[in-house]
């Protein structure tokens, strides 16, 4: 069973890794063997997570990265596969959050939330799909949100990319399966990371939130890289499509 879990050998790529849950995730698939590229605008972050990563035996490619530049992209995808000569797993976990009320909905936030939370994984998934098919074999997982299935006030342009999320893994799996890809989506509830954090800082906020969520706690990244290491490994050989929820019971009352 252990081998089944083991990423001994392969190689990911973590977009969004300087923080939060692309922290979490880059550090819990080196653990269980993989190499990875951490891809985020922030080297400096980066650089730092590379260190505690390669100081437990793992090799890492930081690279800075913007996901709404299809270029950067094509870089991080050429440059992983200069370093290591394969691309096995891509992690689309590069995200935003804006608040804005629906009235207020403008162009640019519009443009800013869809450019990073969609079209960043449409264009990343592309790139990497192309090297994993040479192989006949590869792992997408794409993060999603519980915001995806039901509409979260002020956050009406996030709701709608993580939607958009949820059916571009739909649709990225039916057409990559036939060349050895299986692609699968993560949907966290509420998270403690740098994108939550202000709203938790309120004890009346953070209570109503707890109060939604049956096992009476926030999620940590380490909740979410438990089952993105899942998805990344041959216990998911034949789960492909999916969007597996980790919000603590939250979409029971959705």
């Amino acid at each position: 069973m252990e081998n089944l879990l083991n990423l001994n050998g392969k190689t990911a790529i973590v977009t969004g890794a300087s923080s939060g849950i692309g922290k979490g995730i880059a550090q819990y698939l080196a653990k269980a063997g993989a190499n990875i590229t951490l891809a985020a605008r922030r080297l400096e972050k980066l650089q730092e997570l590379a260190k505690e990563i390669e100081s437990n035996g793992q090799k890492t490619l930081p690279i800075k990265v913007d996901v709404t530049q299809k270029e950067d992209i094509q870089k991080m995808v050429a440059e992983t596969i200069k370093h290591f000569g394969k691309v096995d797993i891509l992690v689309n976990n590069a995200g935003i959050l804006e608040y804005k009320n629906f009235l207020e909905v403008d162009e640019k936030n519009w443009n800013d939330v869809l450019n990073v939370n969609l079209r960043g994984y449409l264009w990343a998934g592309q790139e990497a799909a192309k090297e994993m098919a040479k192989n006949k074999s590869g792992k997408i997982i794409n993060i999603a949100s519980i915001a995806g299935f039901a509409a979260f006030p002020q956050i009406t342009v996030y709701n709608i990319s993580k939607a958009g999320v949820i059916m571009l893994t739909k649709s990225m799996a039916a057409e990559l399966g036939p060349v050895g890809i299986n692609v699968n989506a993560i949907a966290p509830g509420l998270i403690e990371t740098e994108m939550t954090q202000d709203i938790l800082k309120d004890p009346k906020t953070a209570e109503g939130f707890l109060a939604k969520i049956p096992v009476g706690r926030t999620g940590k990244p380490e909740d979410i890289a438990g089952v993105a290491a899942f998805l990344a490994s041959d216990l998911s050989n034949y789960v492909s499509g999916e969007t597996i929820v980790v919000d603590g019971g939250w979409i029971c009352h959705l």
